[in-house]
């Protein structure tokens, strides 16, 4: 069986911005974080630092990056970062799936089980 990945590098002048982040999390995070991922039996991180970037959520032993998209991810520069970043995480053999805030508001379940599902099927 495949390790985890323990250690990834990651920019320690982000910490005290993700740091920030987890105090001011969305009410979407907070969802998420609260009445579901904290509850899962595998270990989950909220507001990661992983290389040049902080991300929402994050699973070493599933290598999963879950990330919640707010409003200013669908400008043209939103939706260049996104696709920048993912590369970057999915080039460190970790897998990223991303949510609309408005899925975690209006369809809480499908976006739990399809984070169940892709987990499941990564450990």
């Amino acid at each position: 069986m495949e390790q985890p990945t323990r250690m990834l590098e990651s920019d320690s002048r982000l910490r005290p911005r993700a740091r920030e982040l987890r105090n001011n999390a969305t009410q979407q995070e907070n969802h998420l974080w609260f009445c579901f991922l904290r509850q899962r039996s595998e270990q989950w991180y909220r507001q990661k630092v992983i290389g040049e970037f902080i991300v929402d959520f994050y699973c070493p032993k599933a290598k999963l990056v879950i990330e919640l998209d707010g409003m200013q991810h669908y400008s043209s520069a939103g939706l260049t970062y996104d696709e920048e970043r993912s590369a970057y995480l999915e080039g460190l053999g970790l897998k990223v799936i991303r949510f609309q805030n408005k899925e975690v508001d209006d369809v809480f379940y499908l976006v739990c089980n399809k984070i169940a599902e892709t987990a499941d099927a990564r450990l």
